[in-house]
């Protein structure tokens, strides 16, 4: 019989803590690896609370979020907001997105049967930088809109996405609340066509908060421009989407 996700001795340190076996929050993350992929910790498990699994594994409270960050990392777990986290069954199913059709993330969620959600960490209207300048064709002097979202599906994190777009094209940002091409859309001015660029990042300590990930572990940057029918562009956004959860494809043909 599997062990229960409380069980004191699964935390003992004698039981995962080895001297010259590397970082504390390493060993504890692979040895609650171990007890995953043999089956201790069953699908569906949930662990204890920071605070408990703490005292259990007689180890700071960072250390045990520093592991339970690496267990995400990996697909092993998943954090639900508010409930704490839990063993995935068979380490979780990826979620695929094609590269070749432009679909929010809402939308992208929607037709997976899932709860997008999002929380806004800025918005506003400001001076483009130099960035969005070339990439909106904006002057200096004309204002862009931007919001930073934390997107998020059945409560799991997901993504970081940063948008700017000219501010007549969006010209209130706190009209957005959940999905930016509903809005786009409502107005006429949801992009018809875009270019996306696709990179692999490490993720910075403030970003690796956000998305429940450890520090520096890797995550895929997209940089999409949005085009209206008539050429002009009119959305610049920065996505930092979890590789761990996130696979992105697209469909090559041969050109005869």
């Amino acid at each position: 019989m599997a062990e229960s996700a409380d069980g004191a001795g699964l935390y003992a340190p004698d039981s995962w803590l080895k001297e010259g076996r590397g970082p504390r929050y390493l060993q504890l993350s692979r040895h609650l690896a171990a007890a995953i992929g043999s089956g201790t910790l069953e699908p569906g498990a949930q662990l204890p609370a920071e605070r408990e699994l703490a005292e259990l594994a007689e180890v700071s409270r960072v250390t045990i979020r520093k592991a339970v960050a690496q267990l995400a990392a990996d697909g092993l777990i998943e954090q639900r907001r508010g409930a704490g986290s839990f063993v995935r069954a068979s380490g979780g199913p990826r979620l695929e997105q094609s590269l070749s059709t432009l679909v929010s993330f809402t939308e992208n969620m929607r037709a997976r049967g899932r709860a997008a959600s999002s929380v806004i960490l800025s918005r506003g209207v400001h001076p483009p930088s130099p960035e969005e300048s070339v990439a909106l064709g904006l002057g200096p002097a004309d204002p862009v809109a931007r919001i930073a979202r934390l997107r998020s599906a059945d409560g799991v994190p997901m993504a970081l996405e940063h948008s700017s777009l000219p501010a007549d094209i969006l010209p209130d940002p706190a009209r957005v609340s959940t999905s930016l091409y509903e809005v786009l859309r409502a107005s006429g001015t949801a992009p018809t066509r875009a270019i996306q660029r696709v990179a692999a990042i490490a993720i910075s300590a403030r970003e690796a908060e956000h998305l429940s990930m450890p520090e520096g572990a890797a995550v895929l940057k997209i940089d999409r421009t949005g085009y209206l029918a008539t050429g002009r562009p009119i959305e610049f956004t920065r996505g930092l989407y979890r590789s761990d959860i996130y696979d992105f494809v697209t469909e090559l043909r041969l050109d005869i």
